[in-house]
């Protein structure tokens, strides 16, 4: 004798929904774990980067002085040195302020040059630390997407479904 089937729309809904919700949770949790990723190897990459120019936080600092520049601090806290130091040499002036034969001109544009190196470092710390931030949440996201799914099915009205998912 063949088996009836006894599963309502309403029950072959909810799996086609459950079935469409676990895609989004994996796709999500893998966009989380390449987000994670990306964000701690630019961090790795620009910290090295920063590391091999052998820059040291000058003595006058307010903080880190003589420590390694090759975090976000210590390279935020070196360019606002090197921003006392240019206006120190040209008397409070910027660049733009200098005249045009001022020699004093080319040591300003150089420490602007500087500080705008580090503060793009500086970014780039931010940018990653974020990306991770995000990445974590995706992941949160995905298990959470997953972990909904084991539900989908009683409240289409078909026998609860154990989660795979630890």
């Amino acid at each position: 004798m063949a088996e009836v089937s006894t599963r309502t729309t309403a029950q072959v809904s909810g799996q086609k929904a459950a079935n469409t919700i676990r895609w989004i949770a994996l796709i999500t949790a893998v966009a989380g774990v390449v987000l994670i990723v990306a964000g701690i190897t630019t961090w790795g990459v620009v910290q090295n980067q920063l590391g091999d120019e052998k820059i040291t936080v000058s003595d006058d600092a307010a903080r880190f002085a003589g420590e390694p520049v090759d975090g976000p601090l210590t390279a935020y806290q070196q360019a606002e040195v090197i921003e006392k130091h240019a206006r120190e040499a040209a008397e409070g002036k910027t660049y733009a302020q200098l005249e045009r034969e001022d020699p004093r001109r080319e040591t300003v544009m150089t420490g602007s040059f500087l500080r705008a190196s580090l503060f793009v470092s500086v970014v780039s710390f931010g940018v990653s630390a974020m990306a991770i931030g995000l990445g974590v949440v995706l992941v949160l996201v995905g298990v959470a997407l997953r972990r909904v799914t084991a539900l989908l099915p009683v409240v289409a009205g078909a026998p609860a479904v154990e989660s795979t998912n630890t």
